[in-house]
């Protein structure tokens, strides 16, 4: 925290008259601010940057540590602009040992899964966490939680009295997401929290998919400043040509930087410095076979974009977005030491990384002690529901033998859901799932200990032939989410994350053939990425035996509860038209034989 002493030390360094901690030396500076390469020497005292000049001899002793860079070029400390770090499944300590390493040293994130288990006051356990780490966080508020429209169940809900409450915290940077249809149908916790911000000047971060004339006017004047999610080039210049800054999403499934560039390297090159990166979601085995925002530079700068467009695109448009340049986004006096030494411009491959004014990485290896702190039982006894039966699982309808016509929630991509309606048979008064007819069975189940309610629906798209898989970490609720082909298995799998406080199961035939446990408020572990990725690997091939023929299926499951996916979803509530804000039900009609 910043004091009179401190500020005053910070000034002394300035003039030279207190010595620097730490200098590199030799490189060549990326100067995002001018877009220039130039040599130049930068100096570091007490994490802050005090000197970028050709020459610092004025302030450095023997004390101070000399980093070599010569043959390297400076580039700032990249900035994801909009990432679920929870989704990762990684804990904050271990996603930062993950990212830090590819030169991420900012992130912006709404902490909003751990949010949903463990409320806002129980942040700060993360917030600690997050400040023995080398990332820094820059938090924003969700405008409020549930996200799901109808509301479903999760244990804590954020409401305009949090954001009054919160928006005068320093660690508290703006709203977080703001979803469209939060604005359109002018809900009153979401109006009050947009008032909150704008009366303390905080930004609100956009969230708009397929928003497109009246529609996107109609939302931006919430007062929404950024956005990460457009589908194509058109709708992502239509916003930029509005005042939006626009941010490239390439996530670990969704795939929209080649399509999204494209309003630049083909309409519009001018708005590139109004565009930045972000990564959403990402997985432990993604970011260790191909990094992390560094990765995503290198696919713009081959999409076409030019080397130092690109690294402003990863640094210094994304601080000014979210009005935190103060601290981060260039290498210059004042900001944030935050410095990687990468190999060229061009090829943009990160080898030595100082964060926070610490040497993290150098030359690919690790310099700093990753220490995972003990974790309260408020953290880890999240999962709280009776155990169930295959009963519990089957769809019961008032034949007893005959068919059922069924609305299926039909994934036709991760961010893409359709209504799919299918002819199923019925006995002993059940509906059955077809493997013949690519339908499986869903089901969500509130695990907080708050009421226990239990949806039950049909999912295609999915080819399962036999077995279940199961998730507790599913945003934007994280309650337990259940599909498989049979009842039995379907039990198993959900017995087994109640019992274990959560994690990512796939059951075959009664027996469990990978099992990721997430003890950490049931969405995330303490894993080692490496561990964690072979983890991901196993799931993942173990959904594969059940047949699935989705690339990633467990994230597609738990995804299933998102509401603003369109069209259809789940959640402990019903099944969720996405185009009418309100549940249906799955069973349309049936017919006794």
């Amino acid at each position: 925290m910043l004091t009179r002493e401190l500020l005053a030390s910070y000034i002394d360094a300035g003039a030279g008259r207190i010595k620097a901690d730490m200098a590199v030396m030799g490189g060549t500076l990326i100067n995002v601010n001018t877009g220039e390469y130039y040599q130049a020497d930068v100096a570091i005292y007490k994490g802050k940057i005090t000197a970028v000049e050709k020459d610092i001899s004025d302030y450095i002793d023997e004390h101070t540590k000399i980093i070599d860079a010569k043959g390297k070029y400076l580039a700032p400390g990249l900035i994801d602009c909009h990432v679920h770090v929870e989704c990762s499944k990684m804990s904050m300590t271990r996603f930062a040992e993950a990212v830090v390493p590819h030169g991420t040293t900012s992130i912006v994130s709404g902490l909003d899964e751990y949010i949903s288990v463990i409320g806002v006051d129980g942040l700060e356990d993360i917030f600690k966490e997050i400040d023995a780490s080398p990332l820094k966080v820059f938090w924003a508020l969700p405008y409020k939680t549930p996200y799901t429209i109808p509301k479903s169940t999760i244990a804590y809900n954020v409401t305009a009295k949090d954001h009054e409450k919160y928006h005068q915290d320093s660690r508290c940077y703006g709203i977080w997401e703001l979803v469209r249809e939060a604005v359109m149908t002018k809900d009153q916790d979401t109006l009050d929290a947009i008032v909150e911000a704008q009366k303390r000047h905080r930004p609100i971060f956009g969230c708009s998919p397929l928003a497109r004339g009246k529609d996107l006017n109609e939302y931006l004047m919430s007062g929404v400043r950024v956005d990460h999610e457009s589908y194509d080039h058109e709708e992502f210049l239509e916003k930029a040509r509005k005042g939006v800054h626009t941010i490239i999403r390439e996530s670990a499934v969704t795939k929209f930087l080649n399509e999204n560039v494209r309003a630049i390297t083909e309409c519009c090159p001018g708005m590139a410095r109004h565009t930045s990166f972000c990564s959403d979601d990402v997985h432990a085995r993604g970011i260790l076979a191909h990094g992390h925002i560094d990765h995503i530079v290198r696919l713009a700068i081959k999409a076409g974009v030019a080397p130092m467009t690109a690294i402003q695109m990863g640094t210094i448009n994304a601080a000014e977005a979210y009005q935190i340049d103060d601290h981060v986004g260039s290498i210059a006096p004042g900001k944030d030491a935050d410095i990687l030494l990468v190999d060229q411009p061009g090829t943009f491959v990160v080898e030595t990384v100082i964060s926070k004014g610490q040497l993290i990485t150098e030359q690919g290896e690790n310099r700093f002690d990753y220490r995972i702190p003990a974790r309260q039982s408020s953290l880890t006894d999240t999962v709280k529901h009776a155990l169930l039966t295959a009963d519990d699982f089957a769809t019961h309808v008032n034949i007893e033998e005959g068919t059922a016509l069924v609305e299926t929630i039909h994934s036709v991509g991760p961010f893409m859901r359709k209504r799919r309606d299918v002819e199923l048979d019925v006995k002993d008064g059940i509906v059955c799932p077809s493997a013949e007819k690519d339908v499986a069975m869903v089901s969500v189940i509130e695990r907080y200990g708050i009421h226990g309610h239990m949806s039950k629906g049909f999912i295609s798209g999915w080819s399962f032939n036999k077995g279940a898989i199961a998730t507790t970490a599913s945003p934007d609720d994280n309650n337990l989410v259940v599909a498989g082909a049979s009842r039995e298995d379907m039990a198993l799998a959900a017995n087994t994350l109640i019992g274990q406080g959560g994690g990512q199961v796939v059951v075959i035939d009664g027996k469990i053939i990978s099992f990721l446990p997430l003890p950490i408020a049931g969405i995330a572990s303490d894993l080692a990425p490496e561990e964690l990725a072979k983890k991901e690997i196993e799931l993942e091939e173990g959904a594969k035996e059940i047949g699935s023929s989705l690339p990633d299926p467990i994230f597609y499951l738990s995804f299933l509860p998102i509401t603003a996916i369109p069209d259809l979803a789940i959640t402990d509530g019903g099944c969720v038209d996405y185009t009418k804000l309100s549940y249906f039900d799955p069973i349309l009609e049936v017919k006794e034989k």
